[in-house]
């Protein structure tokens, strides 16, 4: 099998104690209508999220962010992501997130940042033009 044959597979999570998963499920049906495969999971910490992402040997991982709470969690998430020298996983960031902090998430290395009315495109355009090329 050759890179091109290979499927992508993609982590989307939310914290279990945010209940806003519309987004999430919405990017979840665009990236498998993409051809992408897609795990679902809930967290309580960011290492939760590297494990699974180990676990399911993942190319992607995605982060639904609605409770306030996305700088620490992406500041730990790439702690973790180090820590396992994971360091070129890809990482997107969704929900609602303030404009002054998507630079912030940025620079600590998350690769796209997208909030509501962003196209989904963009998300599948991103995750499919940096895995396995």
């Amino acid at each position: 099998m050759n890179q091109q044959d290979e499927k992508i597979r993609v982590l989307l999570t939310k914290r279990i104690t945010d209940a806003h998963d519309r987004g999430v499920k919405y990017i979840a049906a665009v990236l498998r209508d993409a051809g992408i495969e897609v795990v679902y999971m809930r967290f309580y910490t960011p290492e939760e999220i590297v494990n699974a992402a180990i676990q399911e040997d993942v190319d992607v991982i995605g982060v639904s962010s609605y409770g306030g709470a996305h700088i620490y969690i992406a500041d730990e998430l790439m702690k973790q992501l180090k820590k396992r020298s994971l360091n070129n996983m890809r990482v997107v960031f969704g929900g609602i997130i303030p404009e002054d902090e998507v630079l912030e998430l940025k620079k600590m290395g998350v690769g796209l940042v997208v909030g509501p009315g962003d196209p989904a495109q963009g998300v599948v355009d991103y995750i499919k033009s940096g895995v396995h090329s």
